[in-house]
């Protein structure tokens, strides 16, 4: 990946017990944080709940570029339409 090698650390790609259809869907790992109030806040937990909420065509991109677009005109569909 691109991402620096302790940001890499705290992300696990997603993998379901059993064969599921969400299994190609590129989701990340959320784990379970013992704190409510500074648990749920945490980068390992906040990055892959944003991540996994994001479409499937925008977590499928290859390049950086088109993800950047992509993401921009989401967020920006999701604030003001």
């Amino acid at each position: 990946g691109l991402a620096p090698s302790y940001i890499s650390a705290l992300l696990t790609a997603y993998i379901a017990p059993r064969p599921l259809r969400s299994a190609d869907q590129k989701l990340l790992h959320i784990p379970r944080s013992r704190f409510k109030t500074k648990g749920d806040r945490a980068f390992s937990v906040v990055a892959p709940t944003l991540w996994n909420q994001l479409p499937l065509n925008i977590r499928s991109v290859e390049s950086v570029q088109h993800f950047t677009k992509l993401v921009k005109t989401y967020l920006y569909k999701q604030a003001f339409m």
